[in-house]
Protein backbone atom coordinates (compact mmCIF):
# COMPACT_ATOMS: atom_id res chain seq x y z
CA UNK A 1 0.00 0.00 0.00
CA UNK A 2 1.29 3.76 -0.87
CA UNK A 3 0.05 4.47 2.68
CA UNK A 4 -0.28 2.99 6.53
CA UNK A 5 -3.56 2.77 8.09
CA UNK A 6 -3.77 3.55 11.91
CA UNK A 7 -4.97 0.04 12.52
CA UNK A 8 -1.95 -1.96 11.24
CA UNK A 9 -3.99 -4.78 11.41
CA UNK A 10 -5.42 -3.46 8.31
CA UNK A 11 -2.44 -3.16 6.51
CA UNK A 12 -2.24 -6.58 7.14
CA UNK A 13 -5.71 -7.69 6.47
CA UNK A 14 -4.89 -6.10 2.48
CA UNK A 15 -1.28 -7.19 2.42
CA UNK A 16 -2.68 -10.87 2.86
CA UNK A 17 -5.07 -10.24 0.13
CA UNK A 18 -2.23 -8.73 -2.36
CA UNK A 19 -0.35 -12.15 -1.37
CA UNK A 20 -3.17 -14.74 -2.32
CA UNK A 21 -3.93 -12.77 -5.04
CA UNK A 22 -0.83 -12.87 -6.58
CA UNK A 23 -0.09 -16.38 -5.62
CA UNK A 24 -3.61 -17.32 -7.18
CA UNK A 25 -2.04 -14.92 -10.45
CA UNK A 26 0.97 -17.03 -10.51
CA UNK A 27 -0.76 -20.58 -10.65
CA UNK A 28 -3.07 -19.16 -13.29
CA UNK A 29 -0.23 -18.47 -15.29
CA UNK A 30 1.36 -21.98 -15.30
CA UNK A 31 -2.08 -23.46 -15.75
CA UNK A 32 -2.13 -21.48 -19.13
CA UNK A 33 0.93 -22.52 -20.09
CA UNK A 34 0.73 -26.23 -19.55
CA UNK A 35 -2.69 -26.88 -20.66
CA UNK A 36 -1.74 -25.51 -24.25
CA UNK A 37 1.48 -27.49 -24.11
CA UNK A 38 -0.30 -30.67 -23.16
CA UNK A 39 -2.86 -30.38 -25.98
CA UNK A 40 0.01 -29.64 -28.68
CA UNK A 41 2.42 -32.45 -27.26
CA UNK A 42 -0.94 -34.96 -26.53
CA UNK A 43 0.67 -34.82 -23.18
CA UNK A 44 -1.70 -37.00 -20.93
CA UNK A 45 0.01 -36.90 -17.92
CA UNK A 46 0.79 -33.02 -18.47
CA UNK A 47 -3.58 -32.29 -19.10
CA UNK A 48 -4.25 -34.53 -15.68
CA UNK A 49 -1.92 -32.33 -13.69
CA UNK A 50 -3.84 -29.30 -15.31
CA UNK A 51 -7.01 -30.71 -14.61
CA UNK A 52 -6.26 -31.26 -10.93
CA UNK A 53 -4.72 -28.70 -10.25
CA UNK A 54 -8.47 -26.42 -10.53
CA UNK A 55 -8.64 -27.46 -7.14
CA UNK A 56 -6.31 -25.16 -5.61
CA UNK A 57 -7.11 -22.26 -7.51
CA UNK A 58 -10.83 -22.57 -6.52
CA UNK A 59 -9.20 -22.74 -2.93
CA UNK A 60 -7.01 -19.95 -3.48
CA UNK A 61 -10.08 -17.78 -4.55
CA UNK A 62 -12.54 -19.06 -1.63
CA UNK A 63 -9.64 -17.82 0.94
CA UNK A 64 -9.47 -14.34 -1.12
CA UNK A 65 -13.43 -13.96 -0.88
CA UNK A 66 -13.49 -15.02 2.92
CA UNK A 67 -10.72 -12.52 3.41
CA UNK A 68 -12.54 -9.93 1.78
CA UNK A 69 -15.67 -9.86 3.04
CA UNK A 70 -14.43 -10.42 6.49
CA UNK A 71 -12.11 -7.24 6.19
CA UNK A 72 -15.45 -5.17 5.13
CA UNK A 73 -17.42 -6.22 8.05
CA UNK A 74 -14.71 -5.63 10.73
CA UNK A 75 -12.93 -2.71 9.11
CA UNK A 76 -15.85 -1.17 7.51
CA UNK A 77 -13.89 0.63 4.37
CA UNK A 78 -14.50 3.62 2.26
CA UNK A 79 -12.73 4.89 -0.97
CA UNK A 80 -9.96 3.60 -1.88
CA UNK A 81 -9.51 1.36 0.24
CA UNK A 82 -12.73 -0.54 -0.19
CA UNK A 83 -12.05 -0.11 -3.64
CA UNK A 84 -8.86 -2.63 -2.86
CA UNK A 85 -10.95 -5.36 -1.54
CA UNK A 86 -13.56 -4.95 -4.14
CA UNK A 87 -10.80 -5.24 -6.67
CA UNK A 88 -9.04 -8.36 -5.39
CA UNK A 89 -12.58 -9.62 -5.44
CA UNK A 90 -13.22 -9.08 -8.74
CA UNK A 91 -9.86 -10.21 -9.98
CA UNK A 92 -9.65 -13.69 -7.96
CA UNK A 93 -13.05 -14.20 -9.86
CA UNK A 94 -11.44 -13.68 -13.06
CA UNK A 95 -8.22 -15.71 -12.38
CA UNK A 96 -10.74 -18.69 -11.20
CA UNK A 97 -12.57 -18.26 -14.55
CA UNK A 98 -9.16 -18.50 -16.43
CA UNK A 99 -8.27 -21.43 -14.49
CA UNK A 100 -11.45 -23.05 -15.96
CA UNK A 101 -10.65 -22.00 -19.27
CA UNK A 102 -7.27 -23.64 -18.83
CA UNK A 103 -8.70 -27.14 -17.56
CA UNK A 104 -11.34 -26.95 -20.34
CA UNK A 105 -8.18 -27.00 -22.70
CA UNK A 106 -6.40 -29.58 -21.09
CA UNK A 107 -9.51 -31.74 -20.71
CA UNK A 108 -9.74 -31.99 -24.63
CA UNK A 109 -6.21 -33.93 -24.95
CA UNK A 110 -7.74 -37.11 -24.58
CA UNK A 111 -9.82 -36.77 -27.21
CA UNK A 112 -7.51 -35.73 -29.89
CA UNK A 113 -7.36 -39.30 -31.13
CA UNK A 114 -6.75 -38.24 -35.10
CA UNK A 115 -3.42 -38.65 -36.70
CA UNK A 116 -4.42 -35.14 -38.07
CA UNK A 117 -2.33 -32.84 -36.64
CA UNK A 118 -1.25 -29.95 -39.02
CA UNK A 119 1.70 -27.81 -37.67
CA UNK A 120 0.50 -24.64 -39.17
CA UNK A 121 -2.58 -24.99 -36.82
CA UNK A 122 -0.58 -25.69 -33.92
CA UNK A 123 1.92 -22.92 -34.70
CA UNK A 124 -1.23 -20.45 -34.79
CA UNK A 125 -2.22 -21.76 -31.43
CA UNK A 126 0.91 -21.22 -29.71
CA UNK A 127 1.41 -17.77 -30.99
CA UNK A 128 -2.26 -16.84 -29.38
CA UNK A 129 -1.09 -18.31 -26.29
CA UNK A 130 1.60 -16.57 -25.98
CA UNK A 131 0.36 -13.35 -27.41
CA UNK A 132 -2.67 -13.97 -23.92
CA UNK A 133 0.34 -15.15 -21.88
CA UNK A 134 1.94 -11.85 -21.98
CA UNK A 135 -1.19 -10.41 -21.56
CA UNK A 136 -2.00 -12.00 -17.99
CA UNK A 137 1.40 -11.28 -17.06
CA UNK A 138 1.28 -7.10 -18.45
CA UNK A 139 -2.10 -6.90 -16.06
CA UNK A 140 -1.06 -8.97 -12.88
CA UNK A 141 2.15 -6.48 -13.33
CA UNK A 142 -0.22 -3.99 -13.71
CA UNK A 143 -2.37 -4.97 -10.87
CA UNK A 144 0.08 -5.61 -8.19
CA UNK A 145 1.88 -1.73 -9.32
CA UNK A 146 -1.46 0.06 -9.51
CA UNK A 147 -0.31 0.81 -12.69
CA UNK A 148 -2.84 2.40 -15.12
CA UNK A 149 -0.94 2.83 -18.77
CA UNK A 150 0.28 -0.59 -18.23
CA UNK A 151 -3.25 -1.51 -17.73
CA UNK A 152 -4.65 0.44 -20.72
CA UNK A 153 -2.39 -1.29 -23.13
CA UNK A 154 -3.45 -4.64 -22.01
CA UNK A 155 -7.01 -3.64 -22.26
CA UNK A 156 -6.52 -1.80 -26.04
CA UNK A 157 -4.73 -4.98 -26.67
CA UNK A 158 -7.35 -7.43 -26.94
CA UNK A 159 -8.09 -6.56 -30.46
CA UNK A 160 -4.77 -8.01 -31.39
CA UNK A 161 -6.24 -11.72 -29.51
CA UNK A 162 -9.46 -11.31 -31.52
CA UNK A 163 -7.59 -10.86 -34.76
CA UNK A 164 -5.62 -13.78 -34.62
CA UNK A 165 -8.54 -16.43 -33.20
CA UNK A 166 -10.57 -15.34 -36.57
CA UNK A 167 -7.80 -16.10 -38.48
CA UNK A 168 -7.09 -19.30 -36.77
CA UNK A 169 -10.69 -20.10 -36.87
CA UNK A 170 -11.06 -19.51 -40.67
CA UNK A 171 -7.64 -22.01 -41.07
CA UNK A 172 -9.65 -24.51 -39.07
CA UNK A 173 -12.78 -24.18 -41.39
CA UNK A 174 -10.91 -24.87 -44.49
CA UNK A 175 -9.40 -27.96 -43.45
CA UNK A 176 -12.71 -28.72 -42.27
CA UNK A 177 -14.28 -28.14 -45.92
CA UNK A 178 -10.95 -30.10 -47.34
CA UNK A 179 -11.85 -33.36 -46.11
CA UNK A 180 -14.65 -34.61 -43.66
CA UNK A 181 -12.18 -36.32 -41.65
CA UNK A 182 -10.66 -33.42 -39.78
CA UNK A 183 -13.75 -32.38 -38.68
CA UNK A 184 -13.47 -33.85 -35.08
CA UNK A 185 -9.70 -32.28 -34.54
CA UNK A 186 -10.61 -28.92 -35.92
CA UNK A 187 -13.78 -28.43 -33.68
CA UNK A 188 -11.73 -29.09 -30.53
CA UNK A 189 -9.30 -27.17 -31.41
CA UNK A 190 -11.66 -24.65 -32.47
CA UNK A 191 -13.21 -24.70 -29.04
CA UNK A 192 -9.75 -24.45 -27.51
CA UNK A 193 -8.45 -21.24 -29.47
CA UNK A 194 -12.19 -19.92 -28.27
CA UNK A 195 -10.90 -21.10 -24.81
CA UNK A 196 -7.79 -19.01 -25.31
CA UNK A 197 -9.66 -15.62 -26.49
CA UNK A 198 -11.84 -15.88 -23.40
CA UNK A 199 -8.51 -15.57 -21.27
CA UNK A 200 -7.60 -12.81 -22.62
CA UNK A 201 -11.02 -11.24 -22.10
CA UNK A 202 -10.18 -11.90 -18.69
CA UNK A 203 -6.95 -10.14 -18.71
CA UNK A 204 -8.69 -7.05 -20.20
CA UNK A 205 -11.31 -7.42 -16.97
CA UNK A 206 -8.70 -7.00 -14.83
CA UNK A 207 -6.99 -4.13 -16.99
CA UNK A 208 -10.83 -2.50 -15.49
CA UNK A 209 -10.40 -3.37 -12.52
CA UNK A 210 -7.30 -1.79 -12.03
CA UNK A 211 -8.17 1.04 -13.66
CA UNK A 212 -11.60 1.50 -11.10
CA UNK A 213 -9.10 0.86 -8.23
CA UNK A 214 -6.80 3.86 -9.17
CA UNK A 215 -9.40 6.15 -10.78
CA UNK A 216 -12.27 5.37 -8.70
CA UNK A 217 -14.30 4.92 -12.14
CA UNK A 218 -15.17 2.74 -14.83
CA UNK A 219 -13.49 3.07 -18.40
CA UNK A 220 -15.43 5.04 -20.49
CA UNK A 221 -15.87 4.19 -24.12
CA UNK A 222 -16.43 0.69 -25.37
CA UNK A 223 -14.20 -1.98 -25.08
CA UNK A 224 -11.90 -2.66 -28.64
CA UNK A 225 -13.05 -5.96 -30.08
CA UNK A 226 -11.51 -7.84 -33.01
CA UNK A 227 -14.09 -8.87 -36.37
CA UNK A 228 -15.15 -12.18 -34.30
CA UNK A 229 -18.09 -12.52 -36.03
CA UNK A 230 -17.10 -15.96 -37.82
CA UNK A 231 -16.81 -17.11 -34.99
CA UNK A 232 -19.68 -16.09 -32.77
CA UNK A 233 -21.87 -17.49 -35.84
CA UNK A 234 -20.36 -20.94 -35.30
CA UNK A 235 -20.21 -21.36 -31.61
CA UNK A 236 -22.62 -23.45 -31.28
CA UNK A 237 -21.18 -26.30 -33.02
CA UNK A 238 -20.53 -29.59 -31.00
Amino acid sequence: MAFEHTAKAFDEDLQELARLVAEMGGLVERQIVDSVVSLTRRDINLSLRVVNADVELDKLQHMIEERGVLTIARRQPMAVDLREIVGALRVATDLERMGDLSKNIAKRVAALDSDFHPLKLIRGLEHMTDLVQSQVKAVLDAYAARDVPAAMAVWKGDEEVDAICTSLFRELLTYMMEDPRNIGFCIHLMFCAKNIERIGDHATNIAETVFYVVEGQPIGGARPKGDMTSFSSTSSVG
